[in-house]
């Protein structure tokens, strides 16, 4: 066991850490930084604000699929005015007469309210162009000019 002591005493004599040489300098110097010219940059000239939204604008389709486009959006939008309730109570009221100049007033006064309903639901003002036209021609469908009118008593 003694031996076994000296043994132990020995290795951790050897291997135990050595003591740091007195002047120690914890902060090295650090050499001077100096300073470098700003390069001029190398890569293209980048395009102005105006010129990015040109070139990621959408492109004009043509006049077909701007067509569609538009008859797409007034079929969503005439959708809408459809299954209104007050537009089909009128649209029944309309159908429900019982003589045909009755009928021909209340048509008028159904389309009057179902074009109204649609210019209001949509923004476009293409769409609100072409709602004036249809008004107009289903209007006009609904006048009887080769009628005589009847004798006032």
């Amino acid at each position: 066991m003694i031996i076994l002591g000296m043994v132990l005493g020995a290795v951790l004599i050897i291997c135990a850490q050595e003591a740091a040489p007195p002047s120690v300098d914890l902060y090295e110097a650090l050499p001077d930084a100096t300073v470098t010219p700003t390069v001029p940059p190398n890569g293209p000239e980048l395009p102005e604000l105006k010129q990015l939204d040109a070139t990621f604008k959408p492109p004009n389709l043509g006049p077909d699929a701007e067509g569609t486009k538009l008859r797409v959006e007034w079929r969503q939008l005439r959708n809408r005015t459809v299954n209104d309730p007050q537009v089909q109570a009128a649209k029944a009221y309309a159908l429900s007469a019982r003589t045909d100049l009755e009928k021909r007033d209340r048509l008028r006064e159904y389309y009057s309210m179902y074009y109204q309903r649609m210019s209001a639901l949509t923004t476009n003002a293409d769409i609100k162009l072409a709602l004036d036209s249809f008004k107009a021609s289903h209007q006009n469908a609904l006048a009887q000019p080769r009628v005589r009118p009847s004798p006032i008593p």
